[in-house]
């Protein structure tokens, strides 16, 4: 079996991968929402991957991966990768969960980080109503993130939260950074007890922070908050879209306090979690498989994750719906440090009618079961999706 092709196409907000064969077998991936400038990116990778077996995943691979970088520019590697396992899979006509050792769950918890309601303010009562919403949705969450502090418009919202002025830029994951005032900390605690009253014991609450936050006010927060039996607390310090790590930083803040810390969405292969990971700098890591360089390096990860006693949470919220596929494949195979990968929805909302594969529903009581269709178990449907392919995207499917 040899490629014969790579493609890219923006379906709705997502590009999407497909690696042709010469066998008739195409393995499709879909990179996070909002990166339809990822495009070019992908395609110039495809002389690298003309006449090279997909089945050989990792030597392919080889060829590539050096290409790739931290969130976005890991993506365009991440996908490919991906396609290349829904293609191995569906060679041998097996599910991917086998070919990365089998699954040691029949289904696969998610935490809530995509179904989302318009919050009415940045008030505690706000916060409750919104976390009682989440708690009613028809996939019985378990585990529910809240975005809140710099990882939501309460920076812009509320005056004076913070020593310093938002950014006016217009992309996703600008950097706002200082320090905290005491009204801006007094208000975030607020909100968490106020969720936290509503929660309970019922689900778990973990909450999206920043990045933003300065060390010191970081280490105050993480410990106002110990009362409250959180999840975690992810990205307080780098995160998201910034392209470093920040071990030694973030090993000052987990030793501060007994809230579990949380980063690695941003990260691009393992070699960038290594030292987080061997200094014990967080408790609990969430490389996203579109990001972090495809499923196989988060699966090493967690397993070294796992050896130096630290969790593992998949980020994942924008990953689409060949993402959500890809995402219970590998997470069914990971280790017992696994909590929960964070649940992405189909956006536009379309996407649920030119997909095959997924089960129906598709959460119960926050759980997703693992598919046994070959490849990643989540498929294209060529004619119900081609209508919604762009004026110059129209031979995605030839």
């Amino acid at each position: 079996m040899k490629i014969v092709d790579l493609r890219c196409a923006i379906i709705g907000k997502s590009p999407v991968v497909r690696i042709v064969t010469d066998q008739g077998i195409s393995g499709y991936a879909q990179a996070e929402t909002w990166k339809t400038y990822l495009k070019p990116h992908i395609l110039a990778l495809r002389d690298a991957l003309l006449g090279e077996d997909p089945r050989l995943v990792e030597r392919v691979m080889r060829k590539i991966r050096q290409r790739g970088g931290f969130k976005p520019w890991g993506s365009a590697v991440s996908v490919i990768e991906m396609a290349l396992w829904d293609i191995a899979g569906k060679a041998a006509n097996v599910p991917v969960h086998r070919l990365l050792g089998g699954k040691v769950r029949d289904s696969v918890r998610v935490y809530n980080g995509a179904v989302r309601f318009p919050l009415a303010g940045h008030r505690p009562q706000d916060y409750a109503a919104d976390l009682k919403a989440m708690m009613q949705s028809p996939e019985g969450f378990t585990i529910i993130k809240q975005p809140i502090g710099f990882h939501s418009d309460m920076k812009r919202a509320v005056p004076d939260f913070y020593y310093g002025d938002p950014t006016a830029s217009p992309l996703h994951g600008a950097l706002d950074r200082g320090p905290i005032t005491e009204k801006g900390l007094n208000l975030f605690v607020d909100c968490v007890a106020a969720m936290k009253e509503v929660a309970g014991d019922k689900v778990g609450l973990a909450l999206d922070c920043g990045p933003g936050w300065m060390l010191s006010d970081a280490i105050k927060l993480a410990r106002r908050l110990e009362p409250y039996s959180l999840m975690w607390i992810e990205d307080l310090l780098s995160g998201d879209y910034t392209p470093w790590v920040d071990a030694g930083s973030y090993r000052e803040l987990t030793r501060g306090s007994t809230t579990p810390i949380h980063t690695g969405e941003q990260i691009y292969l393992r070699h960038n979690f290594k030292e987080l990971i061997e200094r014990n700098a967080v408790h609990v890591v969430g490389p996203d498989p579109a990001d972090v360089g495809g499923i196989a390096e988060l699966k090493w990860i967690a397993e070294f994750a796992d050896i130096h006693g630290i969790m593992m949470a998949p980020h994942g919220t924008a990953n689409g719906l060949l993402g959500l596929g890809a995402l219970v494949q590998v997470c069914a195979t990971l280790p017992d440090n696994f909590i929960a990968f964070e649940y992405t929805t189909g956006d536009p909302s379309w996407w649920y009618d030119i997909v095959e594969g997924l089960p129906n529903p598709i959460v119960v009581n926050g759980k997703i079961a693992v598919s046994e269709r070959p490849g990643m178990g989540v498929d294209l449907i060529p004619e119900r999706a081609r209508p919604y392919l762009e004026p110059d995207d129209q031979a995605f499917f030839d």
